[in-house]
């Protein structure tokens, strides 16, 4: 692992303190990580749900946090790509909990999956991977 859990947070903190709107870091392993949203009216949308963009939002950080557990600190790695089913809906008096891991970290791209789930319920509501584009290392910031 090239980052562990708490350089992760004081990186966060650092480079990306508008990420916390998104959700809080609860465990970093090696190419994983696990976060918590903790759900409340900014959240939802009409017809009592848990927002498309917020899910997004949380699945995007959890699997930065991922890849960055394998590459290190660097902050100029951007997502390229992101693709989101959504299966059922999630429950709005619920958190809701991104669990990434990374499935291949190359030189240039990354690529990682989330399942996205309502505290407490074993199956998914959503489902996600993505795609982010790790600069070279003359380039990382």
């Amino acid at each position: 692992m090239k980052m562990n859990f708490t350089e992760m947070q004081q990186f966060l903190e650092e480079h990306f303190p508008q990420g916390a709107q998104y959700g809080e870091l609860l465990e970093l392993g090696n190419g994983t990580s696990t976060m918590r949203l903790p759900v409340d009216d900014q959240h939802l949308r009409p017809g009592g749900t848990v927002s498309g963009p917020a899910m997004m939002g949380l699945a995007d950080v959890a699997v930065y946090a991922a890849l960055l557990s394998k590459i290190g600190p660097v902050a100029l790695a951007v997502t390229t790509n992101l693709n989101i089913n959504f299966l059922r809906k999630p429950a709005a008096d619920s958190d809701i909990i991104a669990k990434a891991q990374m499935l291949k970290v190359g030189k240039r791209l990354g690529v990682g999956e989330v399942s996205i789930l309502s505290a407490g319920d074993e199956e998914p509501v959503a489902h996600a991977t993505m795609t982010y584009s790790i600069p070279v290392p003359e380039q990382r910031g």
